[in-house]
């Protein structure tokens, strides 16, 4: 599929507070998400790589212990295994792609 309407694909809740449409290629997984205002995404880790880019709001990011607030326009990248977690100060949009394919992602949205 060359063209993904993520507008007409079914939301997937990633943890509470976090939900949004998925799409897998063969080697990637990408979301488009929304956080809820005041959602706290513990820290872990996992073998993806992991490029988050803020479309709006504002996400406190802690990688590896050094926090950032990324507001609209900015990214973060997080190499395998790396400690990560966030904190939405506001409500947020955000697109996340991982590499490689995030398995479990596509196991929630078989389930739900």
């Amino acid at each position: 599929m060359t063209y993904i309407d993520f507008n007409s694909r079914k939301k997937v809740q990633i943890w509470e507070g976090i939900a949004g449409p998925i799409y897998h290629s063969d080697q990637a997984t990408f979301g488009h998400f929304t956080i809820d205002k005041g959602s706290d995404l513990p820290v872990h880790h996992h073998h993806h790589e992991q490029w988050t880019h803020v479309i709006e709001g504002q996400l406190e990011f802690n990688i590896n212990g050094e926090i950032k607030t990324l507001t609209a326009g900015m990214t973060a990248y997080i190499p395998s295994n790396t400690p990560h977690g966030a904190k939405a100060i506001t409500q947020c949009k955000v697109i996340d792609c991982f590499l490689p394919v995030r398995e479990d992602f596509v196991t929630l949205e078989r389930e739900q």
